[in-house]
């Protein structure tokens, strides 16, 4: 059967790093033109959404969002294995169903059993719409949230949802959650009860992002589950959620299932109709993708997202897609590419020069690549923000120029010139040209070759340990491995298992080691965890690279502060411009699209742009 292509994209519910967000009333319900206005002498009028940069989309009688369908049948299954993850999920195994903290490996999705305050539109680049709170309210000074509850809402339990839910929820995450929740709560001083309502009070350091971070991203627990359970442990007893599924049947380490709660509380909720469709969602975990491709084929998956370009191009000929019960599918990518590459860790001392890392960049030679490895699916990779006005292009201008300017004499002269891109190799799979730039940055910074290698002044060899927990990753890094070796330098590729490779990543014990990650259209606060200095000294932070540059942490600062979002992308092209320039990471690839491999029977809404992707929420047709 041909492939199919749809020429809209779903979107995702999941706990992906959100856009987090300036608060705005809708203009069309109060009157008052809020765009662009700082948050002190804002009313504290109830509002039924928040949104950073702009009015909402949606007015407070909305039946439900525009980009699903509203009818969608509820039943059926879904069975995949995740491509995406957050905090401590691990997508090959897990060992524990604490899913927030930092200790163990937890099933993706388990996000799915919770509620949160309120929920992200997928349609808008910045909004959020009340779910389980009623309305919010922002104070005056802009430094207090405050919710008001529904009453109906309810715990698996049949417990109601109370106001000392919600401020145990949010103030045991600031105390032991997972470092990227602390980040996300970093400037919420306190959750506290005002009356019957919840109220979240913050330094008066927040960003726009950071409060509506705070009031749509975090789970809500039953404090009564944890009166004789630490929260920061690993377990495999079911947490008690409020959301639209409860855990099913579970074997730790082979399969999960989440199993639809059919008197979910929150169903009828505008937020909520047209999602959370099927009945069961079930994820399979494995170490080898070829063991999770062989349960596509035979059904046991009837969701499979395709990375392998190799296996994309040659392995979709088996008898159910032959005779139609499945099909490939092209689904095109609105979202930001995301940041694959193979991060160098800083803390190693010789990965200090940024003229070491710059040579052992230019060993891997992309055009050779794609050509012969990837069926020229891709395009390399140059910056961070991929597919979003916060890239850099051409010399720093303008409102870039100026945030710069100021720290000039802290910074490469590079940084204000055109970014730097990875040059275009001629293909050959070793190109001299670059392989002797290459030698010559080795030499100019500090390196001499001797009987062992490459040596500093103190004798230490330059050698590379590239950890990684997936075996196909192998045939990539072996041709560069080989110009690698051409220069004198030994790479060995270390494949470890599940856990180990996430404890090794949580306390940056690598040399090098490969990481993807999905980001929004905004910056957020947790931004700080990729790029700011204090997340190179916190484990499980995602600054793999151990960056600390007192001028990213400034531009962080003018970026989460923005307040339009030109000023905030030009925030992000000057983080943009220092990173390039620094040579931290190799860039991998990134494609527009997902490629899918998808059984016959799914259902899914077509809609215009979307600022993120969640299949989990299709539905099942039986045609």
């Amino acid at each position: 059967m041909p492939k199919q292509t749809v020429t809209d994209t779903r979107a995702r519910s999941g706990l992906n790093r959100r856009a987090f967000l300036k608060t705005s009333a809708l203009i069309a319900a109060s009157g008052i033109d809020l765009l662009g206005r700082p948050l002190v002498g804002w009313t504290s009028t109830a509002l039924h959404g928040l949104s950073v940069f702009g009015s909402l989309k949606y007015a407070p009688d909305f039946a439900h969002f525009d980009y699903i369908n509203p009818t969608a049948p509820k039943g059926g299954r879904f069975a995949f294995t995740a491509p995406s993850w957050a905090f401590n999920q691990n997508p090959q195994t897990f060992n524990t169903l604490n899913g927030f903290v930092l200790k163990g490996d937890a099933p993706p999705r388990i996000e799915l059993l919770f509620d949160t305050l309120m929920v992200r539109a997928y349609d808008e680049p910045d909004a959020v719409y009340c779910h389980l709170a009623r309305s919010v309210s922002l104070s005056p000074d802009g430094n207090r949230l405050t919710f008001t509850l529904r009453q109906d809402a309810r715990f698996h339990d049949g417990a109601p949802v109370t106001p000392q839910d919600i401020v145990f929820s949010y103030n045991i995450l600031k105390k032991d959650g997972h470092p990227l929740m602390k980040t996300a709560l970093g400037q919420m001083d306190r959750a506290e009860l005002d009356g019957g309502k919840v109220a979240l009070v913050f330094s008066g350091k927040q960003s726009r992002q950071a409060l509506l971070d705070a009031a749509s991203s975090i789970p809500i627990f039953a404090q009564a589950h944890y009166a004789d359970k630490a929260f920061d442990k690993s377990t495999l007893t079911p947490p008690i959620g409020s959301g639209a599924y409860r855990i099913g049947k579970m074997n730790a380490g082979s399969f999960i299932e989440y199993h639809r709660d059919p008197d979910y509380w929150g169903a009828h909720l505008p937020t909520a109709i047209g999602h959370g469709n099927f009945d069961t969602i079930r994820l399979l975990f494995s170490r080898e993708r070829t063991a999770l491709f062989e349960a596509f084929k035979k059904g046991d998956l009837n969701f499979y997202e395709e990375f392998s370009s190799k296996s994309w191009a040659t392995q979709y000929a088996f008898p159910a897609l032959e005779d139609g019960r499945a099909f490939k599918l092209e689904v095109p990518d609105g979202r930001p590419s995301g940041a694959q590459g193979w991060f160098f860790n800083l803390r190693r001392a010789k990965f200090a020069d940024p003229r070491t890392r710059e040579a052992i960049a230019l060993a891997f030679d992309f055009e050779w690549s794609n050509k012969n490895l990837f069926f020229d699916l891709y395009q390399r990779t140059q910056s961070f923000f991929e597919r979003t006005n916060m890239k850099a292009s051409g010399a720093a201008t303008g409102k870039v120029l100026a945030l710069l300017e100021p720290y000039r004499d802290q910074l490469d002269p590079v940084v204000f010139d055109a970014p730097y891109s990875p040059p275009v190799s001629n293909g050959s799979g070793k190109d001299r040209k670059l392989l002797g730039r290459a030698n010559k940055l080795l030499t100019e910074a500090g390196w001499k070759r001797s009987d062992k290698g490459w040596v500093d002044d103190k004798g230490e060899v330059l050698d590379i340990e590239l950890l990684s927990n997936s075996p196909a990753f192998e045939r990539v890094v072996s041709p560069w491995a080989n110009n690698l070796a051409l220069l004198g330098i030994p790479l060995n590729f270390r494949l470890v298992d599940p856990s180990q490779f996430q404890s090794r990543l949580d306390n940056f014990d690598f040399d090098m080691t490969s990481r993807r990650y999905a980001l929004s259209s905004n910056l957020t606060p947790t931004s700080r965890s990729i790029w700011g200095s204090e997340a190179a000294d916190t484990p499980g932070s995602y600054n793999l690279a151990g960056v600390k540059h007192p001028v990213l942490d400034a531009m962080l600062d003018a970026g989460l502060a923005a307040k339009t979002r030109d000023d905030m992308e030009a925030a992000g092209q000057a983080i943009d411009r220092i990173w390039r320039a620094g040579h931290y990471w190799v860039p991998n690839w990134n494609k527009p699209v997902h490629t899918l491999g998808v059984w016959k029977g799914f259902g899914w809404p077509t809609s215009g742009k979307l600022h993120d992707f969640i299949p989990e929420s299709w539905w099942w047709t039986d045609d």
